[in-house]
């Protein structure tokens, strides 16, 4: 027995149950939940979207809206149920014993205030400091959560700091006065892996230095077998299964806990592989895995369908009264590579790296300043608008959120023929046929075709934007962060979706992601950017299983591994932030020296 067993629990949830009114009556989302957090253990409860886990925190917190919510059950805080006390004694528990922290901190920080004052407030409501005390204690807070230069930074406002050191200032507010939980909600979910993996060792760090206990709520099992002691499944609201987490995840019972498990890449699984791997399906019912047959890989020696040669685009900064050009965003430095039909290019690298840039340059929906675009026979740069919309038909592309690239008043099947049909490919007939065959082979079905986008899931939302692309028979899809924003499982789902369209129609991706994991299992060749440059480009094996840059190897070193064994490891990733893209006017990088570390596999020379 642990010692954290012997602990006395800091939180009991007993019986929880959360409903929401609806034109029908109440509708439970969470049911009957129950489990305890002890002191100075991380809980993590886990599930995909509409699994309850974001429900069950908000219950806990009572942020939920009195008049459209119910919520049953027990909440023991301190010998106190929560659920019992009025909303002013709430508001005295609330980020004073208990704080929380959400996922996307851009939303959950106020842009007209700075942050220090934001800080705070906190401070001075439930600590009672003087202006001068909270000013002090906060640049403490602000340098435990690793901000460089925290005193010349509590002045600056939201939008001046990165989404990591918006997260960071967002744990600087929720730790402020030293709670005895806190609850972090998908904390880690918005960022990039290197970023992730700071404030997984933060959160770690802060722990163990404060005493506190942790609520870690994520659909990531690598994240929960780095960072949690026991772990609760959750799965359409019911906790299905619960325990600690190495059990989890070596005798895991309950077939979604299985089904997460198995959806999860893992980094170095490749390791003797040929080509892209597609991901074993579970059943959620059953507990049944089908291990689908692993890709082909494309055939050698074949004439590239994409050529980009010192590719170059920057945007530039304007300043002062008469808006002069002081500056430019250097976003794609001087970047080249080829791409060949049937295989899978990756271009990965953090927020800012310049990799979605170079997509959007590639197809001209952002012109390009200089280099050399050759597509399918067409020179992309040299084309007017009639001959721009032709070559479009070779180049299509699918974005990271369909819902905002889905017209929504639109139907799907008319979102799916509108480029058909704009292209003059047929007639309204032709279309719907089309469009229905489409729909079958991403794996939805064509009686589909007259429901709108708000009637499906993330995960279908993001088959249907797959088919619109598909629409005009391109040979080349540019995929951007396409599987970033799905849950574990339905990730999967949609990776295997895209081997097997390339697989059958003969496709050439693009695939642009910052999960280097994803991109282990699914690409032919890899390349790493970083500040608009490419730094390391290879065959994948070569790339991950030989790493030669120093930003690969830190990129491959984030990653989170799930496998529990590994809940005590820091990973020592330096505090910084990307350095800024902006040059002054007329700056030139310097000439870039690459040498030949194996056949096809550059590295950038210092």
């Amino acid at each position: 027995m642990t010692a954290e067993m012997h602990r006395p629990p800091i939180l009991s949830v007993r019986n929880l149950t959360t409903s929401f009114r609806t034109d029908g009556g109440w509708k439970s989302v969470v049911r009957d939940v129950s489990f305890d957090v002890r002191a100075g253990e991380t809980l993590a409860i886990v599930g995909e979207s509409g699994s309850g886990k974001s429900v069950t925190s908000l219950s806990i917190m009572r942020l939920l809206a009195e008049n459209a919510s119910r919520i049953e059950g027990e909440v023991i805080l301190n010998n106190r149920n929560l659920l019992a006390l009025s909303e002013k004694d709430m508001r005295a528990v609330r980020g004073n014993e208990v704080s929380m922290i959400f996922q996307e901190p851009m939303t959950s920080l106020n842009p007209i205030f700075t942050i220090g004052r934001q800080i705070s407030e906190v401070l001075t409501r439930h600590k009672g400091m003087t202006t001068r005390e909270a000013r002090a204690e906060t640049i403490r807070m602000l340098e435990k959560v690793r901000i460089p230069n925290a005193t010349s930074r509590f002045d600056e406002y939201p939008h001046q700091f990165s989404g990591g050191m918006r997260q960071r200032v967002m744990i600087a507010m929720a730790l402020a006065s030293r709670p005895k939980l806190l609850i972090a909600d998908e904390p880690t979910t918005a960022l990039d892996v290197t970023i992730q993996g700071q404030i997984l060792d933060l959160i770690k760090t802060l722990q163990e230095e404060e005493g506190m206990s942790v609520l870690f709520i994520t659909h990531d099992m690598g994240v929960v077998a780095e960072i949690a002691d026991r772990t609760v499944v959750m799965y359409r609201g019911d906790a299905v299964e619960a325990g600690d987490t190495a059990d989890i995840f070596h005798r895991g019972q309950h077939p979604y806990t299985r089904a997460l498990l198995s959806a999860v890449p893992k980094l170095g699984s490749m390791q003797g592989e040929a080509a892209p791997l597609r991901f074993p399906v579970v059943d959620t019912a059953t507990g049944i895995t089908i291990a689908p047959p692993p890709a082909k890989a494309p055939l050698g020696h074949r004439q590239p369908i994409l050529e980009v040669k010192n590719l170059v685009t920057r945007f530039p900064v304007r300043s002062g009264l008469f808006s002069r050009q002081t500056g430019a965003i250097h976003a794609v430095e001087n970047v080249s590579f080829d791409l060949r039909q049937g295989e899978t290019l990756s271009l990965v690298g953090e927020s800012g790296c310049g990799k979605s840039t170079t997509g959007r340059s590639i197809m001209r929906l952002i012109e390009p300043t200089s280099g050399e675009i050759q597509l399918d026979g067409y020179n992309v740069q040299r084309l007017g608008s009639m001959d721009l919309q032709r070559m479009r038909k070779s180049i299509q592309m699918i974005f990271q959120d369909p819902f905002s690239s889905l017209n929504p008043r639109m139907t799907v099947g008319q979102a799916i023929a509108e480029p058909f049909l704009k292209h003059k490919l047929g007639g309204s007939k032709e279309a719907a046929e089309k469009t229905a065959y489409l729909l079958d082979r991403v794996g939805l079905s064509g009686a589909m075709m007259n429901r709108y986008p708000h009637e499906f899931s993330g995960g279908q939302r993001q088959r249907i934007a797959i088919a619109r692309a598909l629409s005009l028979d391109p040979k080349v899809i540019v995929a951007d962060e396409s599987v970033s924003a799905l849950d574990v499982s339905i990730k999967a789902q949609v990776c295997n979706l895209l081997l097997d369209l390339q697989e059958s129609l003969d496709l050439a991706f693009l695939f642009i992601s910052h999960d280097m994991a994803v991109v282990e299992r699914v690409s032919h060749r890899v390349a790493v950017m970083y500040l608009g440059e490419i730094v390391e480009i290879g065959p994948r094996a070569a790339v991950f299983e030989n790493p030669q840059h120093p930003y690969t190897k830190k990129l491959i070193a984030a990653v989170p591994v799930p496998d529990p064994a590994r809940r005590g490891i820091r990973r020592g990733l330096a505090d910084d932030e990307l350095k800024s893209p902006v040059r002054p006017v007329g700056f030139e990088p310097p000439a870039r020296q690459y040498r030949e570390v194996s056949a096809g596999h550059l590295v950038q020379m210092a």
